[in-house]
């Protein structure tokens, strides 16, 4: 048994839809989160600039002992996971392959992904979801404003419903039958985006397959936790009370230890 935490990283408050999932499928493991909230977002940027972030988060996170790193963001997971995959000596998971699997096990043919402009960029999903389930039609739209709509706790506004009307009526035009959101802070807006889409549309999260693979990799490596009091801490390199307020809400719980990082 190892009692060491997982660790987590996300460019902001998104990866917490990942954090919350770990945490409710293994309650016994203590997770240190990493919000890189100083250069929030991370979608906009070069492939070069996201692989030095995740290196330096990456970097964080394993000199604090964790066990198994999560990469909780979609872009940043195109990006950067085969060279952190290369590059550490712990477990890397990342969020597009375990999304991409529940995608291709659920559509009758024709899946929308919405992202960020690096993930839509990298094709990584479609590539995925095509490996998964040959001849599935892919089609991928940037939805930039969601990150943004997430990090000020705009996410249940009018304006949220706006933005998502005019980002997801392409994609209900072209006949989805499934839709992935293929940024960790998309499920922050879950609700609008099911109210525009409606029940006929599947919705995949892949921070509740993550989830679960993070779980069959700490039981292959017989890395699972023994305590039976798991901590919880959370590092951000930016605005701390922001963090606290939307993070408080959105796990519904009290963000206690909290600690500004630099990277």
């Amino acid at each position: 048994m190892n009692d060491r935490p997982i660790g987590i990283f996300d460019s902001g408050v998104g990866g917490l839809t990942v954090f919350r999932e770990i945490a409710r499928v293994l309650p016994r493991e203590s997770l240190t989160y990493l919000g890189d909230s100083a250069r929030v977002p991370y979608g906009t940027k070069s492939a070069e600039t996201i692989i030095r972030y995740a290196r330096q988060a990456a970097k964080h996170l394993v000199d604090r002992g964790v066990k198994l790193l999560v990469v909780a963001c979609n872009t940043a997971t195109a990006a950067a996971l085969p060279v952190l995959e290369r590059e550490l000596t712990i477990p890397v998971i990342g969020v597009i392959e375990p999304g991409a699997r529940a995608a291709a096990a659920r559509t009758a043919g024709y899946v929308g992904v919405i992202a960020t402009e690096g993930t839509v960029r990298s094709g990584a999903y479609g590539n995925a979801i095509r490996a998964a389930r040959p001849g599935t039609e892919v089609v991928e739209a940037a939805c930039p404003l969601f990150v943004s709509l997430a990090e000020e706790g705009w996410a249940n506004t009018y304006v949220a419903r706006q933005v998502a009307e005019i980002y997801l009526k392409p994609l209900i035009d072209r006949g989805i039958d499934t839709l992935v959101l293929g940024c960790t802070h998309y499920p922050i807006l879950r609700a609008t985006i099911e109210t525009v889409v409606g029940e006929e549309i599947a919705i995949v999260d892949s921070a509740e397959t993550t989830a679960q693979t993070v779980r069959s990799k700490l039981l292959a490596i017989k890395e699972q936790a023994g305590g039976s009091s798991p901590v919880q801490h959370f590092l951000v390199t930016d605005a701390e009370e922001r963090f606290q307020r939307i993070a408080g809400q959105f796990l519904e719980q009290e963000i206690g230890s909290l600690e500004l990082v630099e990277l």
